[in-house]
């Protein structure tokens, strides 16, 4: 929404918005753009003259402004509907899906884009470091869009998705998640089933060939399909991947016969095959080795993408999305395998929709097995959640020290910040991982320290 809103300013538009809560690195992108954020939500913000309004995803048609919107019968739109409508007309889709790896993925995308000259328009779920903007008209052929499978509004209840029109799709992974809105992974995948029957003959999808659901899947596309792996056999494959603590180096396959050699920053098996999806866009837009190697190596990554936000006393601390369990296993594992030589303490909040429900609870354990120490507190908003769906941060703790995994709960996050404070030492990294703003604890942790 907040990039929408940047869009919607640079096209001429007076902007402003209303949220619950508000908090950086949002408020902050939001400030620099001069659009006014009203907190809390009430009739009051729709008035004086409002020409159109936008209705986020988290609006629920009991929300007082939804009310007063239906009363005063004014327009309005999704947010897919009018990115279709006010950015995507006349441009090439090059929609990012998947439950996995959207934000990196879009973000090192655009970067690319932007270092062949071909003015990328985007708007994408995080601020990538390269552009310190989430959103961008560009002036381009192309327009790079992380394709979310989230609902669309509460009058629309599909994946935003399936409004963008897309030319180029790269489909990343397919789990479940969103336990909110989808009944289990046969549910997720009539979603993404829709977004490959919508790609036309004349479009390109770039498809995860390590994920054996998308195997499976992508032999519905009419249109050509390229796939990429680390694991198994792909048009594209990624080998001798070496990390080290500035780059990462890897040699790139294309039909089995050596390719390419790149450098980047980004690290972890996940974000390689991020990577690797992009390298097959840029070769199917014929884009120089050149210029593809100097993006892959001056690519920034993205605000909250295992983001260092500082170090004090020998003490770093990074800052990450990660929600779902996979996001968390294989955020850890790639922290871990960087600096394989300090201690890693790992400090996570079940925040999500999804995490904040039972759904997962036995599954998460396993995903803090490269961690050396596990911090936990008790999730917020738990009264949202029916009892009997409600997950349990108590019990968590007791599954990981099962495991062998020394772990601790904690009944609010400023408990954890004192046990956290007093509790680490230089050599330490501290990987801070939530979906929402954890009470600012990263930066909290940085002063304190």
């Amino acid at each position: 929404m907040a990039s929408l809103a940047g869009i919607l300013k640079q096209k001429g538009f007076l902007v402003t918005g209303s949220d619950q809560n508000v908090y950086p690195p949002i408020s902050h992108f939001l400030e620099a753009l001069s659009i006014p954020v009203l907190e809390g939500y009430g009739p009051q913000n729709l008035f004086p003259s409002i020409d159109l309004v936008i209705v986020g995803n988290v609006i629920t048609k009991g929300n007082p402004e939804a009310i007063e919107l239906s009363r005063m019968k004014l327009p309005y739109l999704s947010l897919p509907q009018a990115l279709k409508h006010f950015a995507l007309k006349g441009k090439r889709s090059i929609v990012v899906s998947g439950t996995h790896g959207k934000t990196t993925t879009s973000a090192m995308v655009a970067w690319i884009l932007e270092k062949a000259g071909m003015g990328p328009g985007f708007m994408i779920g995080g601020i990538p470091q390269n552009f310190q903007a989430n959103f961008k008209l560009g002036k381009g052929p192309y327009f790079v869009i992380e394709g979310d499978e989230y609902d669309t509004a509460f009058f629309d209840k599909g994946p935003k998705f399936l409004h963008y029109d897309p030319w180029l799709t790269i489909l990343t992974s397919i789990e479940f998640d969103h336990s909110d809105i989808y009944r289990n992974l046969d549910h997720v995948i009539e979603s993404f089933r829709k977004l490959i029957k919508l790609m036309p003959p004349e479009g390109f999808l770039i498809a995860n060939g390590d994920d054996e659901v998308i195997t499976q899947e992508i032999k519905r596309a009419k249109c050509p399909v390229a796939t990429y792996s680390i694991t198994k056999n792909s048009l594209f494959k990624a080998v001798d991947i070496s990390v080290q603590e500035d780059l990462t180096r890897l040699s790139i396959l294309k039909a089995g016969e050596k390719h390419m050699t790149l450098s980047t920053s980004l690290y972890g098996y996940h974000n390689i095959s991020n990577l690797l999806s992009a390298v097959v866009l840029a070769d199917f837009l014929q884009i120089p080795f050149s210029t593809l190697s100097d993006a892959t190596k001056t690519f920034m990554g993205v605000k909250r993408r295992q983001e260092i936000i500082g170090e004090k006393k020998g003490i770093l601390v990074i800052d990450d999305f990660a929600h779902h369990p996979t996001a968390v296993r294989e955020t850890i594992r790639a922290v871990k395998e960087k600096y394989r030589k300090h201690r890693l303490v790992a400090v996570f909040e079940p925040r999500s929709n999804t995490s904040r429900r039972n759904i997962f609870q036995t599954r998460y354990a396993s995903s803090f097995d490269n961690a050396d120490l596990i911090m936990i507190p008790e999730p917020p908003l738990m009264e949202k959640i029916p009892l009997a769906e409600r997950f349990s941060s108590q019990r968590l703790i007791k599954d990981i020290k099962r495991r062998g995994v020394n772990g601790y709960y904690f009944s609010n996050t400023d408990q954890l910040l004192d046990t956290l404070v007093e509790g680490v030492r230089a050599g330490d990294v501290i990987l801070i991982m939530s979906n929402g703003a954890f009470d600012n604890l990263p930066k909290r942790l940085l002063e304190l320290l």
